[in-house]
Parts: structure tokens; C-alpha cells; sequence
């Protein structure tokens, strides 16, 4: 097998709550969720449950031949949580394809509607949509982009909104307006009769390691998109289904959204499942041209339909949503008093249980050169410790380091200060090893 990088890794032999255990016995706190994706940590009995269920009985059906129940009941229970407007539901197998299919939903919208022209999306950098070739094109991240730009049509890219590194003499809300402002650039550039939508992560992800937004953003990119027609394509695969202390991210600024996608904490890392959710404006005209010229062999498939309704009735009866909130409130606080003993930590932030330790300098908020590595380096310690916490890039998409903290929404307060604990002896071990750099 081969995948991102060489070498070798322990074979995982099983897993239960927030832990995976390898074959060498060893236990690691799972504090990356896998992917961001373990919503419901491990060898959860109520999920564990309903696959047995449905194994037994309905395993696979094609949509084109057959409606299946538990794809019926997952988008019933999926339009229950979003805004009133959003309440058409696709299935897709995982993020790319859904924020891809957002993207051809949109586009087939325009065309059949008569507006040819629009079929440029305006995304953000840096920023993280997906990795197949559509949905790359999106995606402001250049070690992905890079071997590629010949083969897509890059779109036009904004600044992602910082509240870390902004310039000198503005203020973060300041600095918020002139990100949201260049939406409206970009759109008078390309021409508005060319945009087909704006497509952005509420809350950022890997690329920018959980960056929060200032409150005055999103309110201002949604004035400008509707004053051009513009539909909003929020990528939710990160953080939607509970991930930020809210349900979806687009709640903590009741975002107007046109289509949200949703993937990772849908199925849980129990099954690939995920979904775009659509206002009905959008998919009628769609549907009455014929249908939708689009989809996937699993969309639909029941087996992870029935996961999917799994894992949102779980979130449900144990108040995970709530619980995201709580604990990560929890956690941030303590994490940012901790990196206060460290002058190579910049920067501390996130919503619920997305969180990202940035690495720069404390002062200067300069990156470190790129050859430290201190992202995958700090990773590695506390991979050796124990603890697997998710290593990225940020700033400009191609310097600056990162490490996202997102255990289970399933977390305890005991198993947060056992996080801690290693994560403090992560950072104590390698505080040694930056100072004789």
C-alpha cells in the first residue's frame, strides 16, 4: 500500500470510547478523532447495534431501482436539524463528493435557468474542500494544488479570515471587513453574471487549523452575495453534526446558507456516508429538467443510511452537542494557559471540540522555517507518548505549522485532563528540542 508519505505505522487491532489499541499492546488517546471524523469515538453499542441490524436485513439497493427506509429516515431526521429552507437532501459517500456535488447542483441550477455564464466559484485561501479534481480547484492549499494546476481551472481565491495575523493598525473587526469585502471584489472583477456561487467552511479546518471567524464576517459576505445573486455553498464536512458546540457551524452566526455539505461526523468512521442539503428553489428547476446529472454508485446505500441515523439519534439522547460545547470551552482555556510557558507556541483557538495550537513565534507571530517541520515533529512526540493529535500547515497555505485537537464529542471531563496531561508532556519534551535548533 502506499499513501501521503513513506514508512510505517503500528497495525491498529481494536478500538473502544476515545482509544485504539495497537498490536503491540500499546493504547493511544485518540485525540484527532481519526480524521476529524470519530464523532462517537470507537465501538459504540448503539452504532454497533444498528449495523447488526441492518446487515441482517438490507444490506444494498440501487436509488434508481428502489427507495430504501433508512435513506428516507436519515434525510427526514437531517432536514429536522438544519434551517427550514434547507430540506432537500442527496447522498454521497464523503466530503469531496459532497462539496463537489454542491457544486454541480449549483451550476446545473444556472444553466437550466437560463444563466450559461455562471460557472465560477470564488472559494478561499487558505482553505480545504476535497482532493478530487473539481472540488481542487476550490481548494486554497498549494502542496495539494501544486502538482495539478495544469490539468484544473484554479478559481479565484479570497483571504481566509484571520483573528491571529492581521495587519498593522487594524483592528480584527476591521480586518474581518476587508476579507468579507473582497468577496465583493472578486465577484465585480469575474463579473457577476459569471459567479456561480461562494463556497466556505464556517469554522476553518485543517488548512487554517480552526480558525474562527470575527462575528461581523459572515453577516457581510451574506449582504454582498445576496445583493448579486450569489448562492452561499457551505462546506460543513468538518464542521457540522455537533463538531463546534453547535449543531452545524453555520449556527453560530445563523448563516443564510443555499446548500450546506456535510460528510465525516454523519457516519462517524462507522460507515462512509454524506450528504448535501439544498434549498428546494435550487433542486426544483433541477429535477423538472430532467433530474439531477450526477451521482454515486453508494448514494443512498441503506447499510450507511442506518449509520447515519445511528449516529444523529446517539448524539441526540447522549447531549453530545452540548457536551462538544462544554468540554471544548474546557479545554481551549486550559490549552491556551498552558502554551503561555511556551514562546514557539503563537496562537490557541477553535469552537467546541475543533481546536488548533498554531506554532510561531510568540511575539512576532512569524512561522518557523518550513524544514522544522515543528507541526509534524510535535505530532510525533505525542504520538510517542501516546496521545495522535492531527498535524497541518496554515497561514499562507504552504508555510506555518498546526496541530488540530479534536477528540470525540464522547469525551469526559476525566479523559480532557488526561489530554492534557499528555499533551503537557508533549510540549515539555519538545520545548528541549526547539532550543537547540
Amino acid at each position: 500500500m502506499f499513501y501521503l508519505s513513506g514508512g510505517r505505522k503500528p497495525i491498529a487491532k481494536s478500538a473502544k470510547g476515545i482509544y485504539i489499541t495497537a498490536d503491540n499492546g500499546k493504547s493511544y488517546m485518540d485525540a484527532a478523532s481519526g480524521a476529524i471524523v470519530c464523532q462517537l469515538g470507537h465501538s459504540h453499542p448503539k452504532i454497533i447495534d444498528a449495523i447488526k441490524d441492518q446487515v441482517s436485513e438490507l444490506q444494498f439497493s440501487y436509488r434508481t431501482q428502489f427507495e430504501n427506509q433508512p435513506a428516507n429516515d436519515l434525510a427526514n431526521m437531517i432536514v429536522e436539524k438544519t434551517n427550514p429552507e434547507l430540506d432537500r437532501v442527496f447522498f454521497v459517500s464523503g466530503g469531496s463528493e459532497a462539496v463537489e456535488s454542491a457544486m454541480k447542483l449549483i451550476r446545473q441550477y444556472h444553466f437550466v435557468n437560463g444563466d450559461e455564464t455562471r460557472s465560477v466559484f470564488i472559494s478561499r485561501v487558505p482553505s480545504y474542500h476535497g482532493c478530487t479534481m473539481g472540488v481542487l480547484a476550490l481548494t486554497g492549499y498549494e502542496p495539494l494544488n501544486r502538482p495539478f494546476v495544469p490539468m484544473i481551472k484554479l478559481y479565484p481565491k479570497v483571504k481566509s479570515p484571520t483573528q491571529y495575523r492581521i495587519p498593522a493598525g487594524m483592528t480584527q473587526e476591521e480586518y474581518a471587513l476587508v476579507c468579507a469585502n473582497e468577496v465583493e471584489t472578486v465577484i465585480l472583477e469575474t463579473g457577476a453574471e459569471n459567479v456561480a456561487g461562494f463556497v466556505a467552511e464556517p469554522i476553518g479546518g485543517a488548512s487554517t487549523g480552526a480558525e474562527v471567524p470575527h462575528d461581523v464576517y459572515f453577516p457581510r459576505v451574506q449582504e454582498i452575495c445576496k445583493r448579486y445573486n450569489v448562492p452561499i455553498i457551505l462546506d460543513e464536512v468538518m464542521t457540522g453534526v455537533g463538531r463546534t458546540g453547535k449543531m452545524f457551524g453555520y449556527n453560530h452566526w445563523n448563516i443564510d446558507a443555499d446548500v450546506i455539505c456535510l460528510a465525516k461526523g454523519l457516519g462517524a468512521g462507522y460507515y462512509p456516508v454524506a450528504a448535501i442539503v439544498a434549498k428546494d428553489k435550487f433542486v426544483r428547476p433541477v429535477m423538472k429538467s430532467g433530474g439531477f446529472m450526477h451521482g454515486f454508485t453508494y448514494a443512498g446505500n441503506p447499510f450507511g443510511c442506518a449509520v447515519g441515523c445511528a449516529v444523529l439519534k446517539t448524539i441526540d439522547e447522549e447531549d453530545l452537542v452540548e457536551n462538544s460545547r462544554i468540554q471544548g470551552k474546557y479545554l481551549i482555556a486550559e490549552i491556551k494557559t498552558l502554551a503561555e510557558n511556551y514562546d514557539w507556541i503563537g496562537d490557541v483557538r477553535g469552537r467546541g471540540l475543533l481546536m488548533a495550537i498554531e506554532y510561531a513565534n510568540k511575539k512576532t507571530k512569524k512561522p518557523f522555517p518550513d524544514e522544522w517541520q515543528i507541526g509534524e515533529a510535535v505530532a510525533q512526540v505525542a504520538y510517542e507518548l501516546g496521545l495522535i493529535i492531527y498535524p497541518k500547515n496554515s497561514h499562507d497555505s504552504s508555510t506555518g505549522d498546526h496541530t488540530l485537537v479534536t477528540p470525540p464529542l464522547i469525551i469526559t471531563r476525566e479523559e480532557s485532563d488526561k489530554l492534557l496531561d499528555l499533551l503537557t508532556q508533549t510540549f515539555e519534551s519538545y520545548d528541549k528540542v526547539i532550543k537547540n535548533k
